[in-house]
């Protein structure tokens, strides 16, 4: 496995934790829409830099090229690497992350806010299953 690779994934994830509890923090004041804003800029930087990970790892690991963020979780579900429920909930944050271009409906950007804190939590144990599994 790359550690660059793995360690700029761990920073961002760091970055993205910090800009979603000062989004919290700012929760009706006139601020809020600039933290939300940031946050959702920060979750697309994670999710690419997690997405680019993962299929290092499956390349190192594995012999398995995939070439989009779905296939590589469908791989990593296929060889026993991660629970069926951590796959679907991979698999709606990338959907949610393509959504993140149309950010200028607040609705859609509201929707996909409310979800980071599960998005968090699940990139968080991935973190540690990497830890675990491939240093």
């Amino acid at each position: 496995m790359d550690l660059k690779k793995f360690n700029d994934f761990v920073a961002s994830l760091e970055k993205l934790k910090e800009a979603h509890k000062k989004t919290i923090a700012n929760t009706g004041n006139s601020e809020y829409f600039f933290f939300r804003d940031s946050s959702i800029q920060r979750f697309e930087f994670t999710v690419e830099i997690f997405w680019k990970l993962l299929k290092n790892i499956l390349q190192d690991n594995e012999g398995i090229f995939c070439n989009s963020p779905k296939s590589c979780v469908r791989e990593f579900f296929a060889l026993g690497y991660i629970k069926e429920s951590n796959a679907k909930i991979l698999l709606e944050m990338f959907d949610d992350r393509n959504l993140t271009s149309h950010t200028y409906h607040e609705e859609i950007a509201e929707i996909i806010f409310l979800k980071f804190e599960n998005y968090i939590n699940n990139l968080e144990y991935f973190l540690e299953e990497i830890k675990s599994k491939f240093l």
